[in-house]
Order: C-alpha cells, then sequence, then structure tokens
C-alpha cells in the first residue's frame, strides 16, 4: 500500500469520528472562506466574516469549532458567551488584527474626541470594545453611512478605509495597518494575469491596495466573489485574495475557471487548521476561546451595532 493511500485512510477515519464527535458533544464546525480544502469540506458552514459572524449569533449548538483566526472565534465567544467556542489552531493569529491595540486606539480617540470609531472585525475583542461599531468588507460602506458623525476613525485597515472613502463624504482617517496577504498583490501581477488570461473577468478584494482597485473590474468580500462567478454569464475570472477560496468556487461553480491573481497569496496562519487538530479539538474541547465579561459587554455592542444593519 503507498503512503498516499495510507493518508487517505487515515484521513477517511478521522472524518467519520469527527462526524461522531460532532453529534455527540452536540457541535457546529464553521469555516472561513481560507481554510485549506479538507477543513472547508468537513465544515457545516463556510464563509467570509460576516456571514460566520451572524451564523455564529443564531446557532443552537453548545459547542462552537471555529476554523479561522483567532479574532473570529473570539467574536464567536462575545455574541455566544454561554457557548464552549473552540479553536483548533491557538496559534492562527490574523496579523492585520495585531496590528493595533486597544491603548493605541484610545490614545487615537483623545485626539479626535468628535470622530466615531469604526472597526474592521478583523480586530481583537478589545479594540472592538473600545468601538462605536464594527464592520466588515461586505458591509463596511454602509456601516460608515448609517453613522451620523462626519469624522471616522477606521482601523486597522488603511486599503479598506480609502476603499471606503470612494464612497462616502465624511472624512476618513484610517490606521496605518494592512493585510500582507493582499497588500503584497501589485499592478504587475494584474498585468501579468490579464495578459495570461485575456477573457477572464478580474475580481478584488477591498483589503487591496488602491492602485490595484483602479485597475479591476469588480470589488467584492470573499462572499461577494463567489456569489458574482456563480451568477454571472462570464466563464473566467482572475481572483485577487487568499488562494483558498478558489477550492470552494470549484464545489460551487464548477462551470466556470478561476485563476489566482497572485499564487503567493497565501495566509499562513488560516493553513494552520487542519482535521487533525479539529479532531482533537471536539475530543478534548479544547483549547477554548474566552473573553472577559467586561470586554465582551462593550465589544458585543459594537458587533450587534453592525449585525442590525441590514
Amino acid at each position: 500500500m503507498t503512503d498516499i493511500q495510507i493518508r487517505t485512510k487515515d484521513t477517511e477515519s478521522i472524518i467519520k469520528d469527527i462526524l461522531r464527535l460532532k453529534e455527540e458533544k452536540d457541535a457546529v464546525i464553521l469555516a472561513h472562506n481560507y481554510q485549506i480544502a479538507d477543513v472547508q469540506d468537513i465544515a457545516d458552514f463556510i464563509g467570509d466574516s460576516l456571514e460566520l459572524s451572524r451564523k455564529a449569533a443564531t446557532l443552537d449548538n453548545e459547542v462552537i469549532v471555529f476554523c479561522g483566526v483567532d479574532f473570529m472565534a473570539e467574536t464567536a465567544a462575545v455574541l455566544s458567551p454561554e457557548k464552549t467556542v473552540l479553536l483548533p489552531a491557538p496559534d492562527a493569529n490574523c496579523p492585520m488584527s495585531d496590528m493595533i491595540t486597544a491603548g493605541e486606539l484610545r490614545v487615537l480617540k483623545e485626539r479626535f474626541p468628535e470622530a466615531a470609531v469604526v472597526c474592521y472585525v478583523n480586530t481583537s475583542a478589545e479594540v472592538k470594545a473600545e468601538s462605536d461599531i464594527c464592520c466588515t468588507s461586505a458591509n463596511a460602506v454602509k456601516v460608515v453611512e448609517s453613522l451620523k458623525e462626519k469624522q471616522v476613525l477606521f482601523v486597522p485597515d488603511r486599503n479598506l478605509g480609502r476603499y471606503v472613502a470612494r464612497f462616502t463624504d465624511k472624512e476618513i482617517l484610517p490606521w496605518e495597518g494592512f493585510c500582507f496577504v493582499h497588500d503584497r498583490i501589485t499592478s504587475d501581477d494584474v498585468m501579468r494575469a490579464r495578459e495570461a488570461h485575456p477573457e477572464a473577468e478580474l475580481l478584488v478584494h477591498p483589503e487591496c491596495r488602491p492602485e490595484v482597485i483602479d485597475l479591476t473590474d469588480h470589488v467584492f468580500s470573499t462572499s461577494g466573489m463567489i456569489k458574482h462567478v456563480c451568477s454571472s454569464d462570464k466563464k473566467e475570472f482572475i481572483i485577487g485574495t487568499e488562494v483558498g477560496i478558489l477550492h470552494r468556487m470549484e464545489k460551487d461553480c464548477p462551470d466556470k475557471s478561476c485563476y489566482p491573481l497572485s499564487s503567493g497569496a497565501i495566509c499562513a496562519t488560516m493553513k494552520r487548521t487542519d482535521i487533525q487538530k479539529v479532531h482533537r479539538a471536539l475530543e478534548t474541547l479544547t483549547p477554548r476561546v474566552t473573553v472577559p465579561e467586561e470586554v465582551a459587554e462593550r465589544a458585543r455592542m459594537a458587533i450587534q451595532r453592525m449585525l442590525d444593519i441590514k
């Protein structure tokens, strides 16, 4: 028997036991669109930050296994403090989330006391607790437009903040954070991809640099990309975001051809979750993510204000 066959047999055994443990522990598995293929395939729900935030807030299951990065599991724990929220890979942090602290945000608020604070969901619970409202890449413009304030502190993603500024008369003051995966996609990458796939439509994430967005056909969140690809009459697409999304596109839109804008668009921390870690988390109900209630209560208000926007 070959090594590949052995691994396949082991994988099938692990998946079978995950299904047993899910039922036994009343658990549900949520996975972000950037997760590896095996993890997406065992998930009950796959989506972007907004979709999974909404799902986490409405689930009846006792245990939520969050296959993503730290701030996502924290958000689920804030919204469902009575549930057991597990992060199978405890070292799966978000580098952009780490680019701002609650202390830094408090200093910023002192400098701009009249400004509203909009924090991207890619932030710690402590930062959310210091914010007026959260947003995701899917609803950032709508969130900013919902505010009465004319000046907005937008943290931590400078690229998303500058993208939002294109669609509002409010003054957007972006923090100098960024997603390293999207920020390193360049105009040269666009030119090369266009040359390689001249008939393809180009879709990019709003976390990309402004000069990349200027060259695209459409700007979407990850869920927006999937919906567009599946519903479009076009047959070929260049996808400007983390490459993990291509697996879901292949499953949801099998009649379409999707190419990565950059083959190097890989989030290493998103890839730290595998089915072995999911299995271990369900077996042991660890690592559990909790948020102190004094922080969670304030963070919950900022998240709920976002979720209340239709």
